[in-house]
């Protein structure tokens, strides 16, 4: 928003220069990017926060200077000059929709000569990027951007019955705009209408029928308030942003409107002749109530950790217009910690409610660089989320295996959503006012946003990628939104890059498999089942077990699915539930006990075994372990054939069986006897054949 120094003048006299005007005012949270020359003097351009409507005009701003400066404001005090005949009896004001419209104002100008207005406000206009009009109109945006309240004026012959009534707009109605175009109406909007049709929508912009011409003798002016909430859909249903919506929507003060409508008649018969009749039409429906708010001495002290003097303090709330006085002089107490003030909330700042607003602008105005830099007094120990610990102990491992960790927005496209939702998960969780159709559902799988995350970085140059995320998936459980703690895993790329020592190896299953079974020596050892969803490659996925229940599974993606988020390389996946994860971690780290290295000799025994196709490792090893022989330390596949002798439709596996005791070293018979059950277990269970030699 433009701002001229030589207006703000007018109303607050201060020496200081436009870059020290600029800095001060930045310092207080009115932030003023730069100060400039312009053909109207210095101009100062402000970035303003929304909920600092009131500062939407030069009055305002001067308001925050008065209190910077320590000066008075000048007040604003129209001086019209009125006839007889009063407004009430040339027009009329209905609002049958007070939730829209909380106040309107209407005064009328008789006799008004339009023509093009003076160089001084056309010149001060343009250069805060207003097109001049006409003096009428453009005494209305003069006064909208020195007070802040917008303003429109009417022909006020060609209002049917010279009345106005505010109502929503009916099912199917229609108008022209000022800018031309016929705008389609529903019932949500606010319309200022005569008695027969509308001649505006409220607080956006009027209708073309009545606008203001070189040949209007007659003005009703409206300066009114509307409710901000509807302004604000009205105007992004419309595509229609204006002035006037840009202030109404962050909610102005409904108590200038009266002000502001006698300042703009005032300049308007400055500039444009006529007469002013007597008095204003005001219908004040909602007249809203001062609300009182007490700030204690104690309060600044606890939140800024430095005192403020009472004479600053005093200062600053008057000039602010919050009117203090003190709180505590009947209160009987000499201690100047119970200091205390009860202010009333201005009219024009909504946005201050309680005591630590007041504490704000006390502090603010009175200077933050004056309070020191010190910590508040911690009233309660610091303590860790419940699962921090695993969650701790997994980044690390998952880190030390080459892993990046990544945060990513849980909100997802439903189309992207639904090719990972399994089937016994509950219903999907839906955003009220999503602001983009791929992003309208909160996740029930983090694979999506793995999946981008690889995607974004592939598309940059980094083919060699491993991420994971520990996050939350969502689903609707008996109408409520349910929460689930995941451990989402991603990699694609090589395994090991070439170098002068190693040749080059891409990332494969085993790779995801081996990562995902170290991580699973922190929350107890992981095994593997068959099947995987229609997302995974069946040839190189599985499901993932813990004590036996599936926890989560893991894999290759399919490429039909690759394909579809534009993927040019393989990738592999793995998703876990933490719940189970968090349980075993708890049941390993209270399991685990220091043990010496055994002083006795390991020895290993390879076991050459012919096994069906779709046997699987897991129900090897599952059988081997099932035996419960102590003293077995690993078991591991060692070689694959299929072909040759091997009978077609069987493959030739080698497991490697690695024996150790911590007692003594192992006779022949002891090691006869670990084969022969060993073998026996594999014959039953898997259905395995020793191969001949």
């Amino acid at each position: 928003m433009k701002i001229l120094y030589n207006w703000l003048k007018e109303f607050v006299a201060i020496t200081a220069s436009p870059e020290e005007v600029r800095q001060r005012l930045s310092a207080v949270g009115v932030v003023v990017d730069t100060a400039e020359d312009s053909p109207a003097g210095p101009l100062l351009d402000v970035d303003l926060t929304t909920n600092r409507p009131d500062c939407m005009g030069h009055y305002g701003i001067a308001r925050e200077l008065a209190a910077i400066y320590r000066v008075p404001l000048k007040s604003v005090q129209p001086n019209l000059k009125e006839v007889a005949a009063t407004a009430e009896s040339a027009t009329r004001v209905d609002i049958e929709s007070p939730d829209l419209c909380g106040r309107f104002t209407a005064r009328v100008i008789r006799g008004v000569k339009v023509q093009p207005s003076p160089d001084w406000m056309r010149q001060r206009l343009e250069t805060l990027g207003v097109n001049s009009i006409n003096n009428v109109v453009d005494a209305t945006n003069y006064v909208m951007l020195e007070l802040g309240h917008p303003l429109h004026a009417f022909d006020m012959d060609t209002l049917a019955e010279r009345r106005i009534v505010v109502r929503r707009a009916r099912a199917g109605e229609k108008m022209h705009t000022l800018d031309g175009i016929e705008r389609a109406l529903t019932p949500e909007m606010c319309m200022v209408c005569d008695a027969e049709k509308p001649t505006g929508v409220g607080g956006v912009m009027g209708g073309a029928e009545t606008e203001i011409s070189f040949s209007t003798k007659n003005v009703l002016l409206e300066c009114a308030w509307f409710e901000p909430l509807f302004i604000r859909r009205t105007a992004r249903a419309l595509g229609l942003r204006t002035e006037a919506s840009t202030r109404f929507e962050r909610g102005m003060d409904p108590e200038l409107a009266e002000l502001a409508s006698r300042r703009c008649a005032e300049l308007i018969q400055q500039i444009a002749g006529g007469e002013i009749l007597k008095g204003v039409v005001d219908n004040y429906p909602r007249k809203p109530e001062r609300q009182k708010i007490e700030l204690h001495r104690k309060e600044i002290l606890r939140v800024m950790g430095a005192d403020v003097p009472d004479a600053d303090i005093d200062a600053i709330l008057k000039a602010l217009g919050f009117e203090p006085s003190r709180a505590d002089a009947g209160r009987g107490s000499k201690d100047s910690l119970m200091a205390a003030w009860e202010c009333r909330r201005s009219t024009w700042r909504h946005d201050v409610t309680r005591e630590i607003d007041l504490v704000e602008e006390v502090a603010r105005h009175y200077g933050f660089d004056k309070f020191p830099a010190r910590l508040p007094p911690a009233r309660q120990p610091a303590a860790r989320l419940p699962h921090a610990a695993v969650e701790e102990a997994m980044r690390e491992r998952l880190v030390g295996l080459g892993y990046q960790e990544i945060v990513s927005i849980p909100l997802v496209d439903p189309a992207d959503d639904a090719l990972f939702r399994a089937e016994e998960s509950g219903g999907t969780v839906a955003i009220g006012n999503p602001l983009a159709s791929d992003a309208s559902q909160m996740r029930t799988s983090g694979v999506v946003n793995m999946l981008h995350a690889l995607e974004w970085n592939i598309n940059r140059g980094q083919h060699n990628a491993r991420l994971f995320e520990i996050g939350k998936a969502y689903t609707m459980e008996d109408g409520a939104p349910r929460e689930t703690p995941i451990l989402t895993l991603g990699a694609t790329g090589a395994a090991r890059e070439k170098s002068v020592h190693d040749s080059a190896r891409a990332f494969s299953f085993a790779d995801l498999k081996g990562d995902l079974e170290a991580l699973g020596q922190l929350t107890g050892r992981f095994s593997w089942g068959s099947g995987a969803p229609h997302w995974l490659a069946g040839a190189h996925a599985g499901t993932v077990l813990l004590s036996g229940n599936k926890v989560g599974v893991a894999g290759r993606l399919a490429k039909l699915v690759q394909e579809r988020f534009k993927l040019r390389q393989e990738v592999f996946v793995a998703e876990l539930a933490m719940e189970p994860l968090y349980a075993g971690f708890a049941a390993t780290r209270g399991a685990v006990r220091y043990a010496p290295i055994p002083k006795f000799p390991a020895v290993e025994r390879d076991f050459s075994v012919v096994l069906a196709d779709g046997t699987a490792f897991a129900d090897v090893d599952g059988a081997i372990r099932a035996l419960g022989i102590a003293e077995i330390v690993s078991v591991e596949p060692v070689d694959f054939f299929r072909g040759g002798q091997v009978p077609k439709g069987k493959h030739s596996l080698l497991v490697r069986v690695i024996f150790q005791s911590t007692e003594g070293t192992f006779t022949e018979a002891q090691l006869t006897d670990f084969s022969a059950r060993i073998v026996a277990a594999l014959e039953k269970s898997a259905g395995a054949t020793l191969r001949a030699s």
